[in-house]
């Protein structure tokens, strides 16, 4: 493609709404468009490289025995009522209805639809297992969409969803995905890693994310050297230190004037945040329950919600913690309470001589015992995982790092067949849900994470395998005929071995052509100027290190040709 015909509507300044490298480089390489909030149109680089990361994504579903469908984006809502989702995935469900007030939603995921393909359509267990692949536009409406395409209301999702007779077939699958993902994000170039992660609002029994490492990652990731990794939301706590040989002290009431907070009533009493036990009041869907949870550690909602497995969780209010604990916002206290289920992390178990609120304005209780003082409903890991914590595999301190989901993969199990009364033949003629699981990946995602993993201050690093083009050519003398001339032949011969090639052939200053060659990120640049067209020779550029080399007109093939075997060698060598 000649720069000189090419939409490529590069920008010098950068956009006032972007945020994070990603967007902000590919608003200004012109990849990108915003026409709504979370809403964007791909120009033709950024589709460039869409096409180039589905096509790897195709090749390597297709040889593990996936099948490529379309499904419709307009679900009915009778279809989501079936499986319960359509009360459940709550506001982000896009939903309309249309001139003969029947209620629809644009698919943010296709669990149903293709439940209900397989109910009617894949009867005998002869033929099973089957997984059935999609590449299409999903739809979220999501409550702050930022960061570009990394968090918006439309994008481009990969999903796919097997069926299985038993959980032996559905767990070989989900290896074989699982494999298959760790070689897509290789391929793509990227560094990645799989963790445990929260199965939401697809539901299911095991899951895992696909991370993309990156500075400006939205989840922390913990791991250890023994190969543990999870998502903070859901990695689990070993335990903490504790006093549990202390001996116990008499139950004391003191008095707290204006200190709410862990840090007032910690300062107040002299004693270190971990000693003191905070109260957390939430309305799970129409109940009310107290969590307790350490006063130096944070709370985790979705564990929360997964052990009470409601369909919203929110903090009550001022008014609801009155009326149901019978106590004051900031004092409540779990002593002798009766009122609320009360459910405790598990390390306070092991704790003694705790301070808690007393359920009275301006009053704590010192040397707390729960075991003794208090009835607890049930003990359950409530915090949330931070670095330094204990692996629950090995027991050593784990490390972190900020990841950028790119993929998931779940086990579904029988959650949406047995709900939608999805059965297969068996072979003694019984009707048996199938076994489900289901598998996505953010092609969009996919592409801003690349950015975030590969850039510099001058823009962007693309790997050569979803690079829009293999090759820049640089004409930095276009009124000269002669090396003109020599350009467009080069640029000939490189298409006709089939290389991709961007030629800038634009009447403009270097530095400018040289400024939009670093910012679009493309691996290779030839560059052709009058002093080095005399001694006929060109130079080449390697985005990603800097590194320049002169080379003879009469080896550009051959010089370019095995600069790119070398760059894909380098990605393959990380594919398993």
């Amino acid at each position: 493609m000649r720069f000189s015909r090419a939409f490529i509507p590069t920008l010098k300044e950068k956009p006032a709404e972007a945020e994070i490298p990603s967007h902000t480089l590919m608003i200004r390489s012109g990849m990108l468009r915003k026409l709504g909030s979370g809403i964007y149109s791909y120009l033709p680089l950024a589709k460039k490289v869409i096409n180039h990361i589905e096509t790897i994504v195709r090749e390597e579903l297709d040889a593990i025995g996936c099948q490529e469908i379309l499904m419709p984006v307009l679900h009915p809502r009778e279809l989501w009522e079936m499986s319960g989702r359509w009360a459940v995935y709550g506001p982000e469900l896009m939903r309309l209805t249309d001139r003969h007030d029947r209620e629809f939603a644009l698919g943010p995921t296709h669990e149903e639809v293709i439940t209900l393909i397989a109910k009617y359509d894949i009867k005998s267990y002869k033929k099973l297992p089957i997984n059935l692949y999609q590449i299409q536009t999903k739809f979220r409406d999501e409550i702050r969409p930022r960061f570009g395409v990394m968090r918006s209301r439309e994008f481009i999702m990969k999903d796919a969803y097997s069926f299985h007779k038993d959980k032996k077939s559905l767990q070989k699958t989900y290896e074989d995905m699982y494999n298959a993902y760790s070689r897509i994000f290789a391929r793509c170039g990227l560094k990645s890693v799989a963790v445990e992660a929260d199965v939401g609002a697809i539901g299911g029994s095991s899951s895992h994310e696909f991370m993309v490492l990156a500075e400006t990652g939205e989840s922390e990731v913990l791991h250890c050297e023994c190969g543990y990794a999870a998502t903070s939301e859901n990695a689990k706590i070993t335990a903490l230190d504790c006093n549990e040989h202390d001996e116990m002290i008499k139950l004391e009431k003191v008095y707290t004037p204006e200190r709410k907070s862990v840090e007032e009533v910690s300062a107040f009493l002299g004693v270190l945040p971990k000693k003191l036990i905070k109260t957390i009041v939430y309305k799970a869907d129409d109940n009310f329950v107290a969590i307790l949870i350490r006063g130096d550690r944070e709370i985790n909602p979705v564990k929360v919600a997964n052990f009470l497995q409601c369909v919203n969780l929110e903090f009550a209010t001022e008014d609801e913690i009155a009326e149901f604990t019978h106590s004051t916002a900031g004092f409540v206290g779990p002593v002798g309470k009766k009122s609320i289920k009360l459910y405790a992390d598990l390390n306070l178990k092991f704790m003694r001589n705790m301070v808690t609120g007393a359920d009275e304005k301006d009053h704590h209780y010192k040397n707390v015992h729960l075991e003794r003082d208090a009835h607890i409903d049930a003990w359950q890991d409530f915090i949330q995982a931070e670095k330094g914590d204990k692996c629950p595999k090995c027991g050593k301190a784990m490390s972190s790092f900020r990841g950028i989901e790119v993929g998931q993969v779940f086990q579904l199990g029988d959650k949406y067949s047995t709900a939608m009364e999805a059965t297969y033949d068996a072979e003694d003629g019984s009707a048996i849900p199938y076994q489900m699981g289901c598998y996505g990946i953010g092609i969009t995602r996919t592409m801003a994470a690349s950015i975030e993993q590969f850039h510099d201050k001058d823009g962007i690093i693309w790997p050569i395998s979803i690079s829009p083009y293999d090759v820049e050519l640089i004409n930095l003398s276009p009124s000269d005929e002669d090396i003109t001339e020599f350009c467009d032949n080069v640029y000939e011969l490189l298409q006709d071995e089939f290389i991709d090639v961007l030629y800038d052939d634009r009447d403009e200053k270097a530095g400018f052509k040289f400024k939009d060659a670093d910012l679009i990120g493309i691996p290779i640049h030839i560059i052709v100027g009058k002093k080095s067209f005399e001694q006929e020779m060109v130079e080449i550029k390697i985005r990603k290190t800097g590194e320049k080399i002169t080379c003879a007109f009469d080896d550009i093939l051959n010089r370019i040709t095995m600069l790119i075997d070398k760059m894909y060698d380098e990605i393959n060598k990380n594919v398993t």
